[in-house]
């Protein structure tokens, strides 16, 4: 059941949070909260996508507000730190924002950078994480397989976790799998699950040996519970650059997997220079108390969005809300 428009409205506020280094091409993070009778939630597709992607992300939302969610097997969750494609001399201050993460994710692929740029972010991550320490890499889609099978045997000394979207379609990251099985190099999927007509294409082809999940795209908390059930493959639950309210729907997720061998991508609120909560959800030694955030008044008015952008936010919300309502 879908509530009326008007009952998500009546609680909605667009923020813009402005993020400490540029990310996904963007310096602000744009999000609309709401609150439900069972708490706030998120809705905040990035703005490139078409309303019937976006409809997906909120269904999550509504279903996060407006029902109890499953029932939680951990109270904690550790995450790794995420480090964008910033230049190698900036990647170990990046990495101090994740207190005690003992896994750092590296963005790898940028546009307008090389190899080489990858090779020395990667490789300064790793020497501020030491031998114990934890290194993935995630190229968004953005190499084909010829250029994934040169660059991840250019990153292989650094002991890496795993490759995440090295590809961007699944018959690519198959072929790659294939390539580099040797090198002990396992391939994850992420855009080929959440952003797939069929999420469980990559396991059922055989493309991956992880995949990560996020909430909000794949519809909510229960259909990324079925998706990784169906799958069969080991999972990490990853946010899309969330305020704190959005990150506790991930943080639900993780929890109420009934396997988590990973750490989780939910610790981007570290990427964030304010937030809607003066508790945000950040890592503390390394993981996150499993909670809801509960925006509060006075930064939701702070960090309000331009009376312009509100305005496309709730135009799109009722686009996406009627798409729903059908």
């Amino acid at each position: 059941m879908v509530p009326d428009l008007a009952q998500v409205r009546a609680e909605a506020h667009v923020v813009a949070l402005p993020l400490r280094t540029r990310f996904r091409g963007i310096e602000v993070r744009e999000a609309l909260v709401f609150e439900g009778p069972e708490g706030w939630a998120e809705f905040s597709p990035f703005v490139e996508y078409d309303d019937a992607e976006a409809a997906a992300w909120l269904a999550a939302a509504v279903d996060f507000a407006w029902r109890e969610q499953p029932h939680p097997l951990r109270e904690s969750i550790p995450v790794n730190a995420t480090i964008p494609a910033v230049d190698a001399g900036r990647a170990v201050e990046v990495l101090s924002h994740f207190d005690g993460c003992r896994t750092a994710k590296v963005k790898v692929a940028e546009r307008g950078q090389t190899l080489a740029d990858d090779v020395a972010r990667v490789r300064a991550v790793r020497e501020a994480m030491g031998p114990e320490g934890r290194v993935r890499i995630d190229a968004n889609g953005a190499w084909n397989v010829d250029e994934a099978e040169h660059a991840l045997y250019a990153l292989a000394p650094f002991d890496l976790e795993y490759a995440e979207q090295p590809c961007a379609t699944v018959p690519e990251l198959a072929e790659l799998r294939e390539r580099v099985r040797h090198a002990d190099i396992p391939i994850a999927a992420d855009e080929s699950v959440r952003k797939a007509e069929d999420p469980l294409r990559v396991a059922r082809e055989g493309a991956a040996d992880l995949i990560v999940v996020k909430a909000a795209p794949l519809g909510g908390v229960r259909r990324a519970l079925e998706i990784v059930a169906e799958a069969g493959l080991p999972a990490v639950v990853s946010s899309a650059l969330d305020t704190s309210v959005g990150l506790g729907m991930g943080l639900a997720l993780a929890a109420a997997l009934p396997d988590l061998e990973f750490d989780c991508g939910l610790g981007t609120a570290s990427l964030l220079a304010a937030d809607v909560t003066s508790a945000p959800l950040r890592a503390e030694g390394g993981s996150i108390v499993v909670r809801r955030a509960v925006p509060e008044p006075d930064l939701l008015r702070a960090f309000a969005a331009s009376p312009e952008r509100r305005d496309w936010w709730f135009e799109r919300l009722a686009r996406c809300h009627a798409l729903l309502a059908r």
